[in-house]
């Protein structure tokens, strides 16, 4: 065995072997993959090996889009057999709600420059003439021409060999042992063939990703669920059929079906008693293992499936197929650099190797040369995940998730298991006022105060957050956003720190700034407000999903040394209220006896207050467009400020608004959120020349000056009643696709429906009239020249 190497892969999975491929293929060759037994052996080899383009949401779409082209190309370059079957895929629906969903999943395809149609139960019927689409009541289908399914093995093998025709080594039936990093940063990787001194570790390990991590102090939240399918015997139908059928996808029987040679696949997810596996870990010598069947947990799902497809009804099964697949706690996988480690990436916890490997390589392999992936990885990053997501909480969250495999993905839909990891202080004030919660962060974050139905059109929701609205453009009105990351930064090397590793230059003391981190590609890394409290002290908050992100990307990836900077996390001790409308000031003057005038407390200014005994840091800003501000003060004191604040506010009419409320005003802002400020857009996609001073250096500066923008964000105005986007709608000029939409919410101030999209530059001159797909109808929309509601700051500034 070689000494050392410039990348080790541990896993022979389709995962590791896609992270292997496209290093190669980037002309990193000195790489070396390690497998325990045979490539493929652990989950790779028993798949289904379905592929489809089929699938919502840009980066996870682009995926699965890549996988399907490398797919038919890769046995031209290598010579391996991937037995790719072009059959195309279906998705049936049986009801309004269901024709919505597969509209909408057709409307992320076509943004992504995809093919894709709805279809009626009679072309459902000609493709697939074993489907009942009468009994089943089928009002049509979504249908995928381009895509189908492999050889799971063949894909591969055709990957490693792939990767060793440029250089790189695949060592097979050799397990590592142990990874260790050393003083120099490199790690050293001990298996039991010899040890290998590497710069780089990736993590592939599938079924023993989470034991491998814990040989680095990782506590990695995959879990390891059974799933099923079954092969019938031969099924005489197929006999002089011209075509194959395509991949047949039903909710009913809560699963899928293609064809196996003569045989049907029937794919099956018994959501009704889901069996996690291998809880203390997987045996190091399973290789090819297969669990006995749980046939009381398949055949009701079974059943389902004969009476959609009754002639197999007629059909033994030959063969059962029960292995594990992994599953993380939200059910993406974990891509990425791995928390609180330098140069250990993550390539595990996938639910579908088979479609993500080719497109988690490639990506992977670009972040770990360029400095960040071509799309966006924050759906990925396994830093998504905080110091909460244990053991516990990773098997619950993946038993519910394996449950809602084959369900509608309502944009309302919020996990029921392991809730209320992180409140605020003022929760008890908010549940009582009706709040209706989602996760941010691990934080129960108001959404809005009523209850909120599903669905994918306008609910009774509507009228309540408008309601919310109205109070914070008209009177006044209090959110808890506790659930922001917020770090102190100190030292006296603090200001010349943080302008080395932010884009913007730091402001005085007392006031604020916004600003955005870069990364050496030239891309968006972070974004975070940024309050200067003293001379050598700073406030630094950024969004929740992000803590352990920036964190990391601040005090180990970013590359500045920390000299004489001390920066402590301070996002469980501090909680924050936004007071925000016209008579914001009103109440706030009520409540203390600090001077809050608008000449002591200007906007994007910040002062220590205190608020009825309560001690806090007040920012004069907010994302609401309105005069507020943002009180941080701590946690355990919340609900004590909340309740001085609230009576103080009573004769002016104060309400309370969540997150749908802020959405909706700060689309009539044109305020950029974390869909777009992500590390597949720049500062000139999104328009944010104004937060980066090019007369510093800063990490990402020489990235960002030669970087051309694709794409650059605009703000449209939909037409017509009920015309709200989801996000994710493909976005046509005429016939032409120009881009995508990242942000949407009906502005109930302006009475329009506003959407944020990415655009082509022929398309994004206001009033400029393009069309978007949403729920199978073309919009009517126009580019807006600057934000509807307060272009000039008015009443931010009052």
């Amino acid at each position: 065995m070689q000494s050392h190497a410039r990348v080790v892969v541990i896993g022979g999975g389709n995962m590791g072997a896609g992270v292997l491929y496209h290093l190669a293929h980037m002309r990193w060759t000195d790489c070396v993959l390690i497998e325990k037994a045979e490539l493929t052996s652990g989950a790779t080899w028993h798949a289904a090996g379905l592929v489809s383009r089929m699938i919502g949401g840009q980066a996870l779409g682009t995926m699965h889009d890549y996988a399907v082209d490398l797919y038919k190309r890769i046995e031209a370059e290598t010579e391996v057999g991937v037995s790719w079957h072009g059959c195309g895929s279906l998705r049936v629906a049986t009801s309004p709600e269901h024709m919505d969903w597969i509209n909408h999943i057709r409307d992320a395809v076509l943004a992504r420059g995809q093919a894709a149609e709805i279809i009626d139960a009679a072309e459902v019927a000609r493709l697939n003439p074993l489907y009942d689409v009468k009994a089943a009541g089928v009002l049509g289908a979504i249908r995928t021409t381009d895509d189908g399914h492999v050889d799971p093995s063949g894909t591969c093998q055709a990957m490693a060999k792939g990767a060793r025709q440029l250089g790189a080594k695949v060592i097979r039936n050799c397990r590592v042992t142990n990874t260790r990093q050393l003083a120099s940063g490199e790690w050293e990787v001990v298996t039991e063939q010899g040890t290998i001194i590497t710069e780089h570790v990736v993590n592939a390990g599938g079924y023993h990703a989470r034991q491998l991590g814990a040989m680095a102090g990782l506590d990695l939240p995959i879990t390891t669920m059974l799933h099923h399918y079954v092969v019938t015997d031969a099924v005489p139908e197929f006999d002089g059929m011209e075509h194959e059928i395509p991949v047949t996808r039903d909710d009913y029987f809560c699963g899928y079906v293609r064809r196996e040679q003569g045989s049907v696949l029937i794919g099956l997810y018994d959501k009704q008693d889901p069996q996690a596996v291998w809880l203390e870990g997987c045996p190091w010598d399973s290789c090819n293992e297969l669990f006995d069947p749980n046939w009381d947990g398949i055949t009701p799902w079974l059943e389902n499936c004969f009476e959609r497809m009754p002639a197999l009804t007629q059909r033994g099964i030959k063969r059962v197929v029960n292995g594990g697949i992994t599953y993380t706690p939200d059910g993406a996988m974990m891509l990425g650099p791995a928390p609180g480690l330098r140069n250990y990436w993550l390539a595990c916890g996938a639910t579908v190797g088979i479609a993500w490997g080719p497109g988690a390589g490639r990506a992977l392999a670009q972040w770990m040369i360029d400095g960040s992936a071509e799309i966006s990885t924050r759906a990925f990053d396994p830093r998504r995940f905080g110091f909460w997501a244990d053991a516990d909480y990773a098997k619950s969250r993946a038993t519910e998730d394996y449950t809602l495999r084959q369900a509608m993905p309502y944009p309302q839909h919020q996990r029921e298991s392991c809730r209320g990891i992180k409140t605020s202080g003022a929760h008890g004030r908010t549940t009582a006022l009706g709040a209706t919660f989602e996760e941010a962060g691990g934080w129960e974050r108001p959404r809005l105060y009523a209850q909120e139905p599903l669905g994918w059109r306008r609910t009774s929701a509507f009228d309540q957050v408008a309601a919310e609205c109205r109070a914070v453009r008209q009177h006044v009105s209090l959110a808890d956003l506790s659930a922001f990351a917020k770090f102190r930064i100190d030292g006296p090397g603090a200001e010349g720190w943080l302008n080395a590793v932010c884009a913007n230059r730091m402001p005085p003391v007392g006031r604020t700034c916004l600003t955005l981190l870069l990364n050496r590609k030239g891309t968006i890394e972070g974004e975070a407000t940024i309050a200067r409290t003293g001379p050598e002290s700073f406030y630094f908050v950024t969004g929740a999903p992000s803590e352990r992100r920036v964190w990391d990307w601040l005090t180990l990836h970013c590359g500045v040394p920390m000299d004489a900077v001390t920066m402590t996390n301070a996002t469980d001790e501090i909680g924050i209220l936004c007071l925000a409308g016209p008579k914001a000031r009103e109440v706030l003057s009520d409540c203390t006896a600090d001077d809050v005038s608008d000449t002591a407390l200007r906007w994007l200014s910040c002062a220590a207050l205190t608020v009825s005994g309560v001690p806090l840091l007040a920012l004069r800003l907010s994302f609401t467009g309105e005069l507020a501000y943002e009180l941080h003060a701590p946690n355990e004191h919340l609900g004590a400020l909340w309740d001085t604040l609230w009576e103080a506010g009573q004769p002016h009419g104060i309400a309370a608004f969540g997150s749908k409320a802020l959405d909706s005003l700060r689309l009539e802002k044109f305020y950029r959120g974390g869909h777009e400020l992500a590390n597949d857009a720049s500062h000139k996609d999104v328009a944010q020349e104004r937060f980066a001073a090019t007369d510093k250096n800063f990490v990402g500066r020489d990235g960002m000056l030669v970087r051309r923008p694709r794409k650059r964000i605009a703000l449209l105005a939909l037409e017509g009643e009920e015309t709200d986007a989801l996000t994710g709608e493909a976005v046509f000029q005429a016939d032409k696709l120009v881009g995508s939409v990242t942000s949407a919410a009906y502005g109930h101030t302006i009475g329009r429906s506003l959407a944020i999209a990415f655009l082509t530059e022929g398309a994004r001159e206001p009033g400029t009239v393009l069309e978007v797909n949403i729920l199978g109808r073309r919009i009517k929309a126009k580019v807006l020249p600057d934000a509807p509601w307060d272009a000039k700051n008015e009443r931010l500034k009052a």
